[in-house]
């Protein structure tokens, strides 16, 4: 289903719960609804109103891809840009990393199964995105 976009400040900065296997119509929301936005090219849960650690990212192929409860593990080569987001109205002025390890959920055959991979350039930028609205950060 696609949702709403929240850009309550109060809701955006709370840490996300861990996601489950249950939560797999949240994954599907999320899914939907970035999806559903032009020249979106991620989203969190908490950024449609559930409070999980899930995101998704849009590849070069327009292929979506879904984290739950994903964690930067390694970080190499910080850099200082300034980032949009489809739930705050002004651009974010913030230190990323170009390369990144992240350990994930993904789900498969309807239950969660651990993953680990590295992240280069915009795709490292789009996870540390995602990472940060999972963990409350507000950018």
């Amino acid at each position: 289903m696609v949702c709403d976009l929240v850009k309550d400040r109060a809701e955006l900065t709370k840490a996300a719960q861990p996601a489950t296997a249950e939560d797999s119509a949240v994954a599907q929301d999320v899914e939907d609804t970035l999806v559903s936005l032009d020249d979106a090219s991620c989203l969190a849960a908490n950024q449609i109103g559930y409070p999980k650690a899930i995101g998704a990212y849009r590849d070069n192929r327009g292929r979506i891809h879904v984290l739950f409860n994903p964690t930067i593990t390694f970080k190499m080569q910080p850099f200082k840009t300034q980032e949009g987001c489809l739930t705050k109205d002004e651009p974010s002025r913030v230190t990323r990393y170009r390369r990144i390890r992240v350990s994930y959920d993904a789900l498969e055959a309807g239950k969660l199964v651990h993953h680990e991979k590295a992240f280069g350039d915009w795709y490292a930028e789009m996870v540390q995105h995602i990472v940060d609205h999972i963990a409350g950060a507000y950018v």
